[in-house]
C-alpha cells in the first residue's frame, strides 16, 4: 500500500516537474509544435491523396468523387509500365541522378578539408561566404543566368568564343542534347557545393586537435593527417549524408533538383534527355488532368525513394556501425 502511495506522488512529482519544464521552455517549446504542425498540415495530410492512384479519379467530380470514384487498382502503375515514354523517363532520371550522386556527394568533403586546410582566417571566411551565397539564389535566377551565359547567339561564353576565334559560331549548349546533362551536373555543384561542405567543416572542427599535434611530432605529413584523421573523425557524418542522398536520389541528392532544372531548362530540341519522372508527373497531372495517372507516378518515385534510404540505411549500418535510425 506504502509503495502504491510512494508511486503516485513521485509521478505527481514528475508531472509537476514536466510542467515547470514546459513552462520555462515555452517560446522554444511554441517553436517546435509550429515545426510539427507544419508537417502535419503539409506532409502527413497529403499522403492521403495517395489513394487517388488506385482510383479513376476526375477532378470534375468535386470533393466527393474523391470518395466516390471507382476503384482501378494497379491500373494506372500497368499503363505507366507499358508506356512508350517509360524507359526514356527512367532512363534520364536515373542518369541524372547517379551523376550527380557521383560528383555533389564527394566534392563537398574535399571543399571542406580544403578550406580547413587554410590558415588565413580572413581569405579563409571570403570563400567560404561566397560559396555558399549560390545556395539562397533561386533555381529560376539561375537557369536565367546559365541563359545568358550559355545562349548560341549571345550568350557570353559562345561571345569570348567567337571573339578568340576560337569558334565561327556560338555552342548551341541549350540546344544540343549531348551538353543537357553535364550541365545540370555543373550548375548544381556550382550552386549547393559551399552549402553542403559547411555540415563537413562542422564535423571537422569536432576533430581533436591533440590528434593532429601528436601525428605532427610522429612525422605525418599534411595529407598522412587528411587521411588518417580527418576523413575517418566525420566518417559517421559522412555516412548519413550519403544515407540521405540516397533517399532522394531521384529528386536530384543534395541539390534536390531534378525537377527545377529539367523544368526550366528542358525544351522541345532536348527533350530527348530532359524529360524525367516528375516533369512527367506534372505534364500528366497539370496539362492533361489526368490526375489518377500522375499520382500513380509520384507514388511509385517516392516507394523506390524509401526502398533506396532503408537499405542504404542497413548497408551502412552493417559496414560501419552508423545509422540514420
Amino acid at each position: 500500500m506504502s509503495t502504491n502511495i510512494i508511486a503516485v506522488k513521485g509521478n505527481k512529482k514528475n508531472k509537476k516537474s514536466i510542467a515547470k519544464q514546459f513552462r520555462l521552455q515555452i517560446y522554444l517549446q511554441v517553436f517546435a509544435l509550429m515545426g510539427i504542425a507544419y508537417l502535419i498540415v503539409f506532409s502527413y495530410i497529403p499522403m492521403f491523396g495517395i489513394i487517388i492512384a488506385f482510383k479513376n479519379y476526375k477532378l470534375t467530380s468535386g470533393i466527393m468523387g474523391f470518395f466516390t470514384s471507382e476503384w482501378v487498382g494497379l491500373e494506372y502503375f500497368k499503363e505507366f509500365f507499358t508506356d512508350i515514354n517509360f524507359r526514356p523517363i527512367v532512363r534520364n532520371t536515373v542518369v541524372i541522378s547517379v551523376l550527380k550522386l557521383i560528383f555533389t556527394f564527394p566534392l563537398p568533403i574535399l571543399f571542406a578539408i580544403a578550406i580547413n586546410e587554410v590558415k588565413n582566417q580572413k581569405w579563409k571566411r571570403l570563400v567560404q561566404t561566397v560559396s555558399y551565397l549560390p545556395h539562397f539564389i533561386s533555381w529560376v535566377v539561375v537557369s536565367g543566368i546559365i541563359f545568358s551565359f550559355l545562349n548560341e547567339q549571345n550568350g557570353l561564353i559562345n561571345q569570348i568564343l567567337v571573339l578568340l576565334n576560337i569558334r565561327e559560331k556560338g555552342i548551341p549548349f541549350l540546344a544540343e542534347p549531348k551538353y543537357f546533362w553535364g550541365m545540370l551536373v555543373i550548375s548544381d555543384v556550382w550552386k549547393e557545393l559551399g552549402w553542403w561542405a559547411i555540415i563537413f567543416l562542422a564535423a571537422i572542427a569536432g576533430v581533436d586537435p591533440t590528434l593532429y599535434e601528436a601525428a605532427v611530432v610522429d612525422g605525418a605529413g599534411r595529407m598522412r593527417r587528411i587521411w588518417h584523421i580527418t576523413l575517418p573523425s566525420i566518417k559517421g557524418t559522412i555516412i548519413i549524408v550519403l544515407i540521405l542522398s540516397l533517399g532522394n536520389l531521384f529528386g536530384g541528392g543534395l541539390g534536390g533538383s531534378n525537377f527545377d532544372q529539367c523544368y526550366l531548362l528542358g525544351n522541345p530540341v532536348n527533350h530527348s534527355v530532359s524529360e524525367i519522372l516528375q516533369t512527367y508527373s506534372l505534364k500528366m497531372g497539370l496539362a492533361q488532368g489526368r490526375y489518377s495517372f500522375a499520382t500513380a507516378i509520384g507514388l511509385l518515385q517516392s516507394v523506390i525513394s524509401l526502398v533506396l534510404i532503408y537499405s542504404s540505411n542497413k548497408t551502412a549500418s552493417k559496414l560501419s556501425g552508423v545509422s540514420l535510425f
